[in-house]
C-alpha cells in the first residue's frame, strides 16, 4: 500500500493541526502507512505557495492551524485553483467565536504556548526534585521549600513529583539505620521537615510486593518484619531529634497526603517565599 502524505501548516508550532490530523488519520490508517510533514511558524504566502506545490505533486493533503485572516484566505484560494484537498481546522471554531462572543479574534499565533512565569516555576520543581530525589545530593535540603523524610516506599518520590507540579520544591531524604541523616536536616526550620510515617505491615505488604514484581523472593530482609521494624523505629528517632511535623501515610493515596501538605503549608507559621519574596501559591 503506497503510503499517504499529509502536510500540516501552521503560524506557529503546529502542534494542533498535528494532533488534530493524527487523531482523524487513526481512524483511517496505521502510522506506517503515512506520513506526516509539519510546516511550523509560516508569515509568507511563498511558503504557503510552496506547501501547496509540493502538496500538489505528491497528491498529499494539507491540514492547517493559520489565525492570521490574510494567510488563511490565501491558503484555500490556492489550493482550490491546484485542486488539492486542504483542511482549516481552527478557523471554523474562531469564526463561530466571533459570531457568538461579538468579538474579534486577536490574529496572534501561538498564544497557547506563551510561557509565563508560573510555567517556568513549575518546570523548575519538577527538575529540584528529580535532581534532589532519594537523598542523592544532600544539598538539596537547604535549598527546598520542602523536605520529606521516611524509609523506603513510603511514598517519598511521587510524592514530591506531585508537589513540584504545585510549584515547590521538595527534596526527599530516605532513613535508613545504616546511614546517618544529613546534618543539613537539622539546620532547616522544623517545619518545612515533614516525616512520613508508615505501619509495620502496611510496609511489609509493600515491600513484599514490591519484590514480586522484581522476580525476587519475598523473603529477603528488604521485607522481613524484624528489619522493618527496626528502621521503623529509627525513623521514630531521627523524628524525635527533628521535632518536624509527621503524616502517617498508610492508608492514604498520593493526593491525599499531598492536599495534607499544602494545608499546612498555609498555616501562619509557615513562611514560603520565593526568589522574588513572594508568598508561593500552591494552587
Amino acid at each position: 500500500m503506497e503510503k499517504k502524505i499529509i502536510y500540516v501548516v501552521s503560524d506557529s508550532v503546529g502542534e494542533t493541526a498535528e494532533l488534530v490530523t493524527k487523531a482523524a488519520l487513526s481512524q483511517f490508517l496505521d502510522e506506517t502507512d503515512y506520513d506526516l510533514y509539519r510546516i511550523p511558524y509560516v508569515e509568507s504566502f511563498e511558503v504557503l505557495r510552496g506547501a501547496v506545490y509540493h502538496a500538489k505533486q505528491l497528491g498529499a493533503l494539507i491540514g492547517f492551524t493559520l489565525v492570521n485572516n490574510e494567510l488563511r484566505d490565501f491558503l484555500v484560494e490556492e489550493a482550490a485553483s491546484k485542486q488539492v484537498e486542504c483542511v482549516d481546522i481552527m478557523g471554523p471554531m474562531l469564526r463561530a467565536m466571533e459570531r457568538k462572543f461579538s468579538l474579534k479574534s486577536k490574529q496572534e499565533p501561538g498564544n497557547i504556548h506563551k510561557l509565563d512565569e508560573d510555567y517556568f516555576r513549575r518546570v523548575e520543581a519538577i527538575e529540584f526534585a528529580v535532581r534532589y530525589d532519594d537523598g542523592r545530593d544532600p544539598r538539596g535540603v537547604m535549598q527546598a521549600d520542602i523536605v520529606l523524610i521516611g524509609v523506603s516506599r513510603t511514598s517519598k518520590t511521587p510524592l514530591s513529583q506531585y508537589l513540584a507540579h504545585k510549584k515547590l520544591k521538595v527534596a526527599n531524604v530516605p532513613i535508613v539505620p545504616e546511614v546517618d541523616p544529613p546534618e543539613s536536616l537539622f539546620q532547616i526550620p522544623t517545619h518545612k521537615c515533614i516525616g512520613l510515617k508508615i505501619s509495620p505491615e502496611k510496609l511489609n505488604g509493600i515491600r513484599r510486593e514490591r519484590l514480586k514484581s522484581l522476580g525476587l523472593s519475598d523473603g529477603a530482609s528488604y521485607a522481613n518484619l524484624d528489619r522493618i521494624e527496626a528502621e521503623l523505629n529509627f525513623f521514630d528517632n531521627v523524628i524525635q531529634r527533628l521535632g518536624c511535623p509527621v503524616i502517617d501515610v498508610s492508608n492514604k493515596a498520593v493526593e491525599e497526603t499531598a492536599n495534607i501538605i499544602l494545608n499546612m503549608i498555609n498555616q501562619p507559621y509557615w513562611n514560603l517565599e520565593n526568589d522574588n519574596g513572594e508568598k508561593i501559591d500552591e494552587s
